[in-house]
């Protein structure tokens, strides 16, 4: 058993996970957070929720890591998807699995798997204090502790886990990327991930608030014509641009952003090919055929869709239905099935749900998460230069490199 002293900055889901491994092998551990209480980021994930992880095994796991996804192949052997199941099961939170294996608590309450991380730390002896780290000690190559605003904190290991540069109300202000520059790493360029895009387009804000379900996004870049994502899902139109769970899986695809570069496509009947989709409007202007074609595909599309894709299409919407055009119907038929909305750029880091980029995984080593230049330090979660897309796969990047680094610093 370790009798070491060991800091960790910041009381993530990273932090949290790399105290407690390192005071189960019996290291005297001190969690430093700035904010009043842990998991403030936590508690808001999933809407309140918290997509604890993705109950999957390590392979799918791995397929689902946008950045760097070798570099995680020690961590995850370690603490795989279903370990991290099993840990907030034996410590009493009840889980549930849901569409696309994402795994959340049965209370479908964020704050339960916080209070299930804190209660953990709690029992161990894990000492929580309510303070901000300034910086590092180091001395010839090694850590030697903290430097704080009222002294300084002297330790044998220093795990820094003070997340990315996402949601800064939560305390993500780059802190941990300030510590480690200047211990000598090289930092990646930060940009936002799993985040909402804005649109140039002028009638998108018509659309807002509107919700699409099992519609198809499809996004291309207009450098090269090549399509980089493609899924069926949901959607929202906002006064910005388009957001929800498609859009944000789509971000992480869409790395060097420019104005225009992207093109998302919404095919709003995926299901339907344009030949059934042209005979299923047939019918519904049959069936209004004295009507405006303006009040006559509700039955199609939301009311709130239906005067842009017209607009889209070039069509006076007060013509007759009985009067359409077979060209008309071809262009109403266009935009159904190719709704396009032109990308300028993405909101703002601070909107994102994850950070791409961070501390160079060549820094560092993957079979302990030890700083490759400075002994003693040890790094996990956002911090890194980690990211996946969603359904549970960036917490568990967190649970995986905080159990690591943890036991790596407890042992080493």
């Amino acid at each position: 058993m370790s009798d070491k002293r060991i800091i960790v900055i910041g009381a993530g889901p990273a932090g949290m996970m790399a105290a407690g491994a390192a005071a189960e092998m019996g290291a005297h551990v001190t969690l430093f957070e700035k904010n009043a209480r842990v998991g403030r980021k936590l508690a808001i994930t999933g809407k309140g929720r918290c997509n604890i992880t993705n109950f999957c095994d390590n392979e799918t796991f791995i397929a689902h890591l946008t950045a760097n996804p070798r570099f995680m192949y020690s961590a995850i052997n370690r603490f795989s998807c279903y370990d991290t199941v099993a840990f907030f099961e034996d410590h009493g939170l009840q889980t549930k699995v849901e569409r696309g294996n994402r795994v959340f608590p049965v209370s479908d309450k964020a704050l339960d798997v916080v209070d299930t991380l804190h209660a953990y730390l709690t029992e161990l002896g894990v000492e929580i204090v309510q303070k901000e780290v300034k910086g590092l000690l180091i001395e010839d190559g090694t850590v030697k502790g903290v430097r704080l605003s009222d002294g300084i904190m002297n330790a044998d290991a220093v795990i820094i886990a003070c997340g990315g540069m996402s949601y800064r109300a939560t305390g993500s202000t780059g802190d941990g990327y300030s510590f480690a520059k200047a211990a000598g790493h090289t930092i990646t360029p930060l940009l936002p991930s799993l985040v909402p895009l804005n649109s140039s387009d002028a009638d998108i804000a018509e659309l807002q608030g509107l919700s699409l379900k099992n519609i198809r996004l499809t996004v291309t870049d207009n450098n090269n014509q090549k399509e980089v994502y493609s899924e069926t899902g949901e959607m929202l139109f906002t006064h910005f641009g388009i957001s929800g769970p498609l859009v944000l899986s789509a971000s992480a695809h869409m790395r060097a952003m420019s104005p225009q570069r992207y093109t998302a496509f919404i095919d709003m009947k995926p299901a339907l090919d344009e030949t059934v989709l042209d005979k299923r409007i047939l019918r519904d202007l049959s069936e209004f055929a004295n009507k405006d074609i303006i009040n006559s595909l509700g039955k199609l599309l939301p009311k709130k869709l239906i005067p842009v894709i017209i607009n889209r299409a070039g069509i006076d919407p007060h013509t007759k239905c009985n009067t359409l055009t077979a060209e008309q119907r071809h262009s109403l038929i266009e935009q159904i099935k190719g709704f396009q909305v032109h990308i300028h750029s993405f909101r703002p880091i601070n909107e994102a749900i994850v950070t791409h980029g961070g501390v160079d995984v060549k820094d560092v080593d993957p079979r302990t998460m030890q700083s490759k230049h400075v002994s003693g330090l040890y790094f996990a979660g956002e911090v890194l230069d980690l990211d996946a897309y969603t359904g549970g796969f960036n917490l568990q990047i967190a649970y995986a490199t905080g159990r690591l680094a943890g036991e790596s610093a407890a042992i080493s």
